[in-house]
C-alpha cells in the first residue's frame, strides 16, 4: 500500500450519524463503492456481459450488488417487494446493452447513499425486531437484514475482481 492511498473504511473512523452497531455495515457500503469504482474504471464496455468460463458477468454482479442492497434493505424496514422490485430482481441475469459500466456503477453508489441514509435513520431499539423475508417470510431481524446486505455485497465484490481481471486478462492483444 502506497502512503497516498486511503486506508479501507473501517480504518477511517466513524461515519457521522450511523449508530456504533451499524458502523459496519456502512464501512463495507463505502468500501464496496470504492473498490467497485477502482475496478471498473477503463474496464471496457464490450466485456461488461461476458461470462467468462459460464460464470456470472461482471454485468449481473453490477446490477446484483445494487439489487440485493435494495431488496435486504426494504425488507429491514419491514415493508414487502413491490412490483418494480420483483421485475428487477427477474431482469438482473439479463444481459442488458442500454446499461453501461458507468451507469450501473453509480447505480451502486447511489444505492448505497440511501442505504447509509437508512442506517442513520435506524433506532438502535429496533435492531431484534423480527423481520420476514420473501414470500414464505423467512425469520431475521433488522440487524440481521442489515449485516447480510454487508457480507453478500462484499462477497458479490470479490466475484466481480476475479471476473474483472479474468476478462481484462482475456481481452489483451496478442492472448
Amino acid at each position: 500500500m502506497t502512503s497516498s492511498k486511503l486506508p479501507e473504511f473501517w480504518l477511517r473512523g466513524p461515519i457521522a450519524g450511523v449508530p456504533l452497531l451499524l458502523q459496519p455495515v456502512a464501512h463495507a457500503l463505502l468500501q464496496s463503492g470504492e473498490e467497485i469504482k477502482e475496478f471498473m474504471d477503463g474496464f471496457p464496455e464490450e466485456l461488461l456481459w461476458k461470462r467468462p468460463s459460464g460464470m456470472a458477468s461482471a454485468g449481473f454482479h453490477l446490477q446484483h450488488l445494487e439489487g440485493v442492497a435494495d431488496r435486504l434493505f426494504t425488507y429491514a424496514r419491514g415493508q414487502a417487494l413491490n412490483e418494480e422490485q420483483l421485475a428487477a430482481l427477474a431482469a438482473e441475469k439479463q444481459p442488458n446493452s442500454s446499461f453501461s459500466v458507468d451507469h450501473l456503477v453509480q447505480l451502486f453508489i447511489q444505492r448505497a447513499d440511501r442505504c447509509i441514509a437508512q442506517l442513520k435513520a435506524t433506532d438502535e431499539h429496533t435492531l431484534t425486531d423480527f423481520r420476514g423475508v420473501g414470500r414464505n417470510q423467512l425469520p431475521s431481524t433488522v440487524i440481521g437484514l442489515f449485516f447480510h446486505t454487508a457480507e453478500h455485497v462484499q462477497r458479490h465484490v470479490g466475484q466481480l475482481l476475479v471476473t474483472v481481471k479474468v476478462l481484462e486478462k482475456s481481452h489483451q492483444p496478442g492472448l
